[in-house]
């Protein structure tokens, strides 16, 4: 149509796509099976666990080489 400008057309099905989009989105949440709040504070304590031991022992490592680097270096 001469009349309309072209923002104008390709507004609206943009703001279709947004909306099945949408729609989309919150009909997959809810099929989502949910952890109960038992499993959620069991695995979040699993997380944390495992995330000191795998710093420990990646510092364990740095620490390690940090020591080996300072013999080499006051033996040269």
């Amino acid at each position: 149509m001469p009349g309309r400008s072209p923002a104008r057309t390709t507004a609206r099905p943009k703001a279709r796509v947004r909306l099945r989009l949408f729609r989309e989105v919150v009909s997959e949440l809810r099929k989502a099976v949910w952890p109960t709040r038992q499993e959620t504070i069991r695995l979040t304590v699993m997380v944390i666990i495992v995330a000191a031991v795998v710093g420990a022992f990646l510092g364990g490592i740095d620490y390690g080489f940090s020591q080996l680097t300072r013999l080499f270096l006051q033996s040269s």
